[in-house]
């Protein structure tokens, strides 16, 4: 989100630029306030400079890959490629929340109209093969991303860019279809690919070839199904670039790949990989045990972030029959008890996900503002009356009643929607049961289903649930194969085209999306749109609440839970900046790490 400050004064917009030269050039944008870091900025806060390059990190996946390619469709690609082997126009500050700086990009310009951004290449950018970054290959970038050769996010997401032109040989013009304060910043975040290397073939060629970009990284090797070994690139033309410097410290990144979690967990005890990011509660608290964390060679590291948390769930997909009334949708929810497995299996570590935008200020609370109100009321008569009269809040197992309440209340809803309890078993009035599976992707979720089963089963419904093979779950949730699957929807700090992905009617159909819940709203759409096309911070947190309400009362899913913050174990042979990151993963985190001597 480039905006000269004219443009910004011209609209009265919340949009501040800080400009390189006023009214022409810009190094960075913020959609909302001043920048941090001026024109001459040496590097991000979060770094530090006595970080040294040198050694070797050696991480993990669990699961597989079939492919290089990370922006296509079919099969899976080595889950780092894409951000250490590419990059874009502009780079994210990770300690400000709509903030971006030139990185491909040494300054950006925005048409007067808004209906275009000016972007040109720093004169040193360069692929890993040497060849210099030009015009013509952020035009190739852009017409492939939004062609049918990638993967079907890609056209959605970038759908209101109608496309690049080449004006000289490092400067072009992306424009867009409409007026949307958030497209420049799309803009700019669009992997820039080499248009060299795809001569005479398809983007989607699927031939196992080492990948080239202009990133920090080059594949060095691999071994399919094994590992996947990056070397720096020691000819990285950004190396001391503002947006850079201080990062990407380590000379080799090696990524062994393991059948599951807890296999990992035990290869990383004895010392096989390094770092590795703990999602699962009964391994931090009771499997990170013994000598190697009690005298400090294993820290067992706590990292707290300001990540709009989004939301993670059960996902009842609508397109199956048993799933399409809200009323079954909301009593399956019912029968999950959170307290029960937050204490008995996740140590009290999580907070329940209450909200599509949790740990956000998106987060709807309390009864709709007028704001908000304003978006909802000409749909009244087409959204359940709660969305006006309820606040958000999850069914809770520790209030009097408890469980044996929701279960019953459960089993009234399942009533009311025509289904009948005969012989312990739930069935429709063609004595058809409900029944469903649960597709998994981790066996230690089979922990926190088995509780769940136990449950529907009280109410005479037959769920199941069962792991598999990491690439064929990938494959079913593309294809929409599924009844109930445990799926997050991450959010950012700034909603936008994404969200038509996850919830837009369009996305429904379209293989691939990540609207994997089936939804087909015109309110939900709508709101979609408002999210999209809001003019500023306030027209943008309204829509995102309106939609908050309208999806939790949709009853698509039963709501997870949620960290604040990462929980890293590594062992004890890194130094680490003094200052965190606010808005990180925590492979940007350890972007930011060096060896130690």
């Amino acid at each position: 989100m480039v905006f000269t400050r004219r443009v910004v004064e011209a609209l009265g917009c919340l949009l501040v630029l800080v400009c390189a030269v006023a009214a022409q050039a810009a190094h960075g944008l913020s959609i909302d306030g001043e920048l941090k870091y001026g024109p001459a900025f040496e590097r991000f806060a979060y770094t530090s400079p006595d970080a040294v390059k040198g050694g070797e990190l050696i991480l993990h996946e669990v699961g597989g890959f079939d492919k290089m390619n990370p922006f296509t469709l079919k099969g899976t690609a080595p889950g780092l490629v894409q951000s250490l082997v590419y990059e874009s126009l502009t780079e994210s500050s990770l300690d400000e929340p709509f903030s971006q700086y030139g990185l491909l990009a040494s300054d950006m310009t925005i048409a007067a109209d808004r209906l275009s951004v000016i972007f040109v290449l720093d004169e040193a950018a360069k692929f890993s093969d040497g060849v210099p970054v030009t015009a013509d290959d952020v035009v190739f970038s852009v017409t492939t991303l939004k062609s049918d050769q990638v993967h079907p996010f890609y056209p959605s997401y970038y759908n209101d860019i109608a496309g690049a032109e080449k004006i000289d040989e490092r400067t072009i013009r992306i424009s867009f279809t409409k007026i949307n304060r958030e497209l420049p910043l799309i803009a700019g975040q669009m992997p820039v690919f080499p248009r060299h290397q795809f001569v005479g073939q398809s983007f989607a060629n699927r031939e196992l070839r080492q990948p080239v970009g202009s990133g920090p990284y080059l594949v060095e090797s691999f071994s399919q199904g094994r590992s996947v070994v990056y070397r720096r690139n020691p000819d990285y033309w950004a190396a001391e670039h503002p947006v850079r410097r201080h990062q990407f410290n380590f000379d080799r990144i090696v990524v062994k790949y393991y059948k599951d979690q807890t296999v990992a967990l035990e290869a990383f005890k004895a010392g096989e990989f390094d770092v590795m990011s703990i999602n699962i509660a009964k391994q931090w608290v009771r499997d990170l045990r013994g000598e190697k964390i009690d005298d400090g060679r294993i820290v067992k590291g706590d990292f707290a972030h300001r990540n709009n948390a989004g939301m993670q769930g059960f996902v009842m997909n609508t397109r199956r029959p048993q799933f399409q009334d809200p009323r079954v949708r909301r009593a399956l929810t019912l029968a999950f008890d959170f307290e029960w497995t937050n204490r008995a299996l996740f140590y009290d570590q999580y907070v329940r996900s209450h909200s599509f935008f949790s740990n956000s200020y998106l987060a709807a609370t309390g009864l709709p503002t007028p704001a908000e109100m304003a978006l909802l009321a000409p749909f009244r008569d087409r959204v359940p009356e709660e969305v006006f009269t309820t606040p958000l809040a999850v069914p809770r197992s520790d209030e009097p009643g408890g469980m044996r309440h929701n279960l019953q209340e459960a089993v009234r809803l399942l009533q009311q929607s025509g289904w009948r309890l005969q012989d312990g078993v739930m069935r429709n009035a063609q004595g058809i049961p409900l029944s469903f599976e649960i597709m998994l992707v981790s066996a230690t979720f089979e922990r926190v289903m088995a509780g769940y089963v136990e449950n529907l089963k009280r109410i005479g419904v037959d769920a199941r649930y069962r792991t598999i093979d990491p690439a064929l779950y990938t494959e079913r949730i593309t294809a929409f194969d599924f009844d109930m699957c445990v799926f997050v929807f991450g959010q950012s700090q700034s909603p936008g085209n994404e969200q038509r992905n996850f919830w837009h009617s369009q996305a429904a159909d379209r293989r691939g999306s990540r609207n994997i819940a089936g939804i087909k709203d015109p309110v939900v759409d709508h709101l979609v749109e408002k999210i999209i096309y809001a003019e500023d911070r306030y027209q943008l947190i309204a829509a995102c609440r309106a939609l908050d309400r309208v999806l939790w009362y949709g009853y698509y899913l039963v709501p997870n839970w949620y960290l604040d913050h990462y929980r890293i174990a590594y062992h004890n042979r890194f130094n680490l900046p003094e200052t965190l990151p606010l808005y990180y993963s925590d492979l940007s985190l350890l972007m930011t790490w060096w060896k130690r001597d």
